[in-house]
């Protein structure tokens, strides 16, 4: 397993943005951009893929030790950080708008099917089919002579 695997792993399960995985680097003082961080997501085959280093590891599990223990002058809840993260990585619920009430959809036209005692209705009469076999000549190469 390599550190872009374990990178990888870290950030799915603790669901991180590369925002965020910044600013964990900037707590222990190791900065990097977000395109920097992006590359070791990449798949190993692709131009920019990046292998990663065992400092820029090293230095994002301290700096993840910190973002969610805190540290002694000012100790946090680890479980409470994650739960932040929860509420950030859900996607915005778009069917409730806020402050308007949402419209019924109604349609414009009425689909239902007429019934048979209605004088406006008439019923389709059954087209007689021809078979596009009958109306074919067949003359297999040899003139009749009639």
């Amino acid at each position: 397993m390599t550190n872009n695997d374990i990178f990888k792993k870290l950030r799915v399960a603790l669901m991180l943005r590369d925002d965020q995985i910044e600013q964990i680097l900037m707590l222990v003082d190791f900065r990097m951009s977000k395109g920097e961080i992006g590359n070791f997501f990449r798949t190993a085959d692709h131009p920019k893929y990046v292998e990663c280093g065992d400092q820029v590891l090293r230095n994002f599990l301290n700096g993840l030790v910190i973002h969610l223990r805190g540290t002694k002058e000012n100790p946090k809840n680890p479980m409470d950080v994650i739960a932040v993260h929860k509420q950030e990585a859900k996607p915005k619920d778009y069917t409730k708008s806020e402050g308007t009430p949402k419209k019924e959809f109604k349609p414009k036209t009425d689909f239902k099917k007429k019934p048979a005692s209605d004088p406006k209705f008439k019923a389709k009469k059954p087209v007689k089919k021809i078979e596009i076999v009958e109306k074919v000549q067949y003359k297999n190469g040899k003139n009749s002579k009639s």
